[in-house]
């Protein structure tokens, strides 16, 4: 009798009789009476606009239930993230009530992405199809049998992106294939883009706006909570062996090397201010949960909450997944993790440490303070740590929650998230100018490049250099990039303005030379279009010059979105404030004293509303900047030739050819090699070679290669490792 195994990716829901537990706010009702009167409509393509902690999903899937499973019809949702696709499918799950579902006693769902159920195992019989953008993106033939002759209810989560060539290829491909398309896409940032972005946003959900509310309103209303903000510099440094490629892979995946990572989360100095700023404040900040780095992080910090908290009746929990114990050898059961969240819960620990279990979808009312002791580039994350602390009065919350952030100093290497800039750029719609150009000014200070923070660095020693005009290495602005993958920020100067004006005019005539026509640029590919770019459009002896990198970010965008980008400006009177010259020239020219020039900097530094310390970030920088002005007014710089800076790339062990393994650890390189000729040998003892199978006598023609190339991210690892002769592994080479 064969063994059959439960696929938990594919659910048959019974609706429990009675009411609803979970009733909806005033403003989600108000939502679904807009939806009410939308769905009037043969088909329609709108958004609905709430804050994070505005329940987007809960109301969404309250009204589907009703309107769409209860009515025989059928649901795809899909999103770009695997947490937001089981997210849903919890929701529609733990929504299934009679009051509200009066004709169907049971209905199903399935979710499909790399991670869950594929598409293959798509049955017409499926009511709802939770999936990821990628899986449908790459099997939309499997939807034509499931979508035709139905009506169809389309939902995209994190609608913003929506403007995607794969998402609307989607929704073509269900219009097309549909008897009738209803179209509803949620977010919380519909518009915060280019003009060209939101008209390409509007020209997907034609219909606009169903209903919107924001998180000011939410707040007045008890639903949310008031986030507070604390930020706590370490002025620890994590930098000192960050290569391009760690750098890539932080910007790009929000992960950090692992060797970074057990230096920060090991930082002894670290730890204790993270311990002592909860024991030091434990009446304000209460029931608190702390994000770690990653489990021996989370032990390291239970154990010093422990300690320190003991004599104030402070206990901690550390809860991580059964998957990545493994790791470590420690087994927690999920029965252990759900034992100590109910614990927290109840009152009975004041502190729950975790390793990104509970950025949603457990319910923890109580929360009154997040501590961010994990830095990300993730937006997306950043908002669901934060979104922990965030339940109002209402809501069973807090009045205020307390969002901590503990910041080290990375050099300006990485734009990492700021929860409240972050806050602000999403919900604060209605600040005023003053603030709006402060906000712009604080995100161009988070995202300078590590150039122009060498060039600020009293770094004299160039002519071209002191040639330069200070107001000429300030940005005019930025192009904001928001991708499905990550956001970045491209500074603009005076000197590259035109280039970059002039490259993403010419951007569809590029795609269409190389042959573009996904959402994605082959590596190699974009290594070429990057080099053009800069080589077509670009000059080395630009001062700023332009950042190969960002030319990568700006063509995997418009590869994805074929729009132009945003572009935010510094206002230019504000601009000019930013002029050290200009404040140079003062000191020179009133011939100031050295208490009086003191004075003068530090009242410019303090004083009210003033951009300075938002855009220069330390007082000590910006004094070192006014000095280089001045000694330039008295003539006193010395002109010497540049050094070369270099920084060696790091890459593990297993990510070098074998070749320079054996050179570099002979006793593991060669051991690798044994391993792979040891594998490749039948009973006789003879070789077989991987490729044409031919079966040879001694090694002397073989060579040990890889099955995945390193060029396309194969490691030099046991598995990966294969034996070919000559022929074949020249003929691989080709290929």
């Amino acid at each position: 009798m064969p063994i059959m195994i439960e696929n938990i990716n594919a659910q048959t829901i019974t609706p429990a009789l009675g009411k609803n537990p979970r009733q909806l706010y005033e403003h989600q009702e108000e939502a679904i009476r807009k939806l009410d009167a939308m769905d009037k409509k043969g088909s329609f393509r709108t958004l609905l606009v709430l804050p994070t902690g505005g329940g987007k999903t809960l109301t969404a899937v309250y009204w589907l239930l009703r309107n769409a499973v209860d009515q025989n019809k059928k649901i795809l949702w899909l999103a770009h993230r695997h947490l937001l696709l089981e997210q849903a499918a919890e929701a529609f799950a733990r929504n299934a009530y009679t009051d509200t579902m009066v004709n169907r006693t049971v209905f199903n769902y399935r979710i499909i992405s790399g991670m869950h159920d594929k598409p293959v195992h798509i049955q017409k019989t499926d009511r709802i199809l939770i999936a990821s953008k990628d899986s449908m993106i790459r099997s939309l033939d499997k939807l034509k049998n499931w979508l035709n002759g139905e009506e169809i209810y389309l939902v995209i989560d994190e609608a913003h992106h929506a403007v995607a060539k794969s998402y609307k290829k989607i929704i073509q491909y269900v219009a097309d294939h549909a008897k009738s398309m209803k179209l509803l896409g949620l977010t919380a940032t519909p518009f915060r883009t280019s003009e060209d972005e939101q008209g390409a946003l509007k020209q997907v959900f034609t219909d606009d706006i169903v209903y919107k509310t924001d998180l000011d309103a939410l707040i007045k209303k008890g639903i949310l909570a008031t986030p507070k903000f604390k930020k706590w510099n370490t002025n620890l440094q994590f930098t000192e062996h960050l290569g391009v490629k760690a750098l890539k892979s932080i910007e790009n995946l929000d992960m950090l090397p692992e060797n970074i990572v057990n230096d920060i989360a090991g930082s002894k100095e670290r730890n204790r201010i993270i311990v002592d700023e909860y024991i030091n404040n434990y009446e304000k900040y209460g029931p608190t949960i702390v994000f770690a780095l990653n489990k021996n992080h989370a032990i390291t910090l239970n154990a010093l909450f422990n300690e320190k908290g003991k004599k104030y009746g402070i206990k901690s929990e550390f809860i991580i997944s059964e998957v990545q114990d493994m790791i470590t050898g420690i087994t927690i059961s999920n029965a252990d993790n759900e034992r100590k969240i109910e614990a927290y819960r109840n009152g009975e620990i004041q502190v729950l440490i975790n390793v990104n279990i509970l950025t949603e979808g457990t319910d923890l009312p109580k929360t009154h303070t997040v501590f961010l002791t994990r830095p990300t580039v993730s937006t997306t994350l950043m908002t669901q740590m934060v979104g922990r602390a965030l339940r109002g009065l209402k809501a069973g919350g807090t009045k205020e929650a307390y969002i901590v952030t503990f910041i080290d100093n990375w050099n300006d290497k990485i734009a990492w998230v700021n929860p409240e800039t972050l806050t602000e750029a999403e919900y604060h719609e209605k600040e005023t100018l003053a603030e709006t150009q402060k906000q712009q000014i604080r995100l161009i200070a988070i995202s300078k490049i590590e150039e122009f923070a060498r060039m600020a660095d009293a770094a004299v020693d160039t002519s071209a250099l002191d040639s330069t005009p200070a107001i000429e290495l300030i940005p005019l602005g930025m192009y904001m990039l928001s991708t499905l993958e990550c956001n970045h920020q491209i500074l603009v100067y005076n000197s590259t303005q035109n280039a970059y004006q002039s490259l993403i005019r010419d951007l569809p005539n590029l795609m269409e030379h190389y042959s573009i026509e996904g959402e994605t640029i082959p590596e190699e590919t974009l290594d070429d279009m990057t080099e053009h770019c800069f080589q077509s459009y670009f000059d080395e002896n630009m001062i700023p010059s332009c950042n190969r990198n960002d030319i990568e970010h700006l063509l995997k965008f418009y590869a994805q979105k074929a729009v132009a980008p945003l572009f935010v400006t510094i206002d230019e009177m504000e601009r000019k404030k930013l002029d050290v010259s200009e404040i140079a020239k003062r000191i020179y020219d009133e011939d100031m004293r050295r208490s009086e020039k003191n004075a003068y900097i530090q009242s410019l530094w303090a004083e009210e509303g003033s951009l300075l310390p938002v855009y220069y970030t330390n007082p000590y920088f910006f004094k070192k900047l006014i000095d280089l002005e001045l000694d330039k007014l008295d003539g006193d710089i010395e002109i010497a030739a540049a050094e070369p800076q270099t920084e060696a790339e790091l890459r593990n062990l297993e990510q070098l050819p074998l070749q320079k393994i054996i050179e570099l650890y002979p006793k593991i390189g060669l051991q690798l090699k044994e391993d792979a000729f040891a594998a490749a040998r039948n009973d006789d003892g003879s070789y077989v070679c991987a490729g044409c199978g031919e079966v040879f006598p001694t090694r002397l023609f073989l060579q040990v290669d890889h099955i995945v190339p390193m060029a396309k991210g194969g490691l030099s690892v046991p598995d990966n490792l294969q034996v070919l002769c000559r022929t074949c592994n020249q003929r691989k080479g080709d290929h």
